[in-house]
This record gives structure tokens, C-alpha cells and sequence, in this order.
């Protein structure tokens, strides 16, 4: 299935085609209006974008808390490679200041 997302707001501008607006009602196409870039990726990925708690911490099994996780994981990363200093090399080979070996 095939679709667009467009600024809800937009939607009543909308100018379509006949086939177009044939294959929205065969269900070939649809047509999203959205009010923003977290509603769009609700739609796009299926998975709910996620609200903090009061502590700034985001459901389990939502998008924001898998970025949280990752960047998290990318920070911790990245404080370790700044930790060994230069010299040491990581598991690709590569020095901090160097680059590949």
C-alpha cells in the first residue's frame, strides 16, 4: 500500500486527480493529514512516538524510548573511546585522532 503524509491543515486544499482519488477508495492509496512530525512517524513505523513521565522518561515499547536507549548507547560509546586517549586502537583499528589504521 502506497500513501502520503501532508500538514493536516492542508487537507481541505487538496486538489486530486480522478485516479487518484479512485485508488483512495479502492484502499491502493491513502492519503495521511498529520499536525506533526511525531504523529507522521506514529503513522510511518506503527509503533506510538511516546510521551515523558514526570521524570523524563518514556514508555517502554515506544519510538522515543528506543532513541533515548540508542543515545544513551552512543554517548557511553563515546565517552569510552574519548577515555582511552590516543594510542589505543578499538575494535575496527582506529584511534581516536587517527582514524582507520
Amino acid at each position: 500500500r502506497q500513501g502520503v503524509l501532508i500538514p493536516k491543515d492542508n487537507i481541505r486544499n487538496l486538489v486530486l486527480r480522478e485516479d487518484v482519488v479512485q485508488a483512495v477508495r479502492d484502499g491502493l492509496f491513502a492519503i495521511y493529514g498529520v499536525e506533526s512530525v511525531d504523529q507522521g512517524m506514529e503513522v510511518l513505523t506503527g509503533i506510538p512516538f511516546g510521551e515523558p513521565d514526570e521524570k523524563g522518561n518514556y514508555p517502554e515499547g515506544t519510538l522515543n524510548h528506543a532513541l533515548t536507549k540508542n543515545l544513551e548507547l552512543l554517548a557511553a560509546k563515546s565517552r569510552e573511546v574519548g577515555a582511552r586517549g590516543d594510542g589505543e586502537r578499538d575494535e575496527m583499528g582506529e584511534t581516536p585522532s587517527q582514524g582507520p589504521a
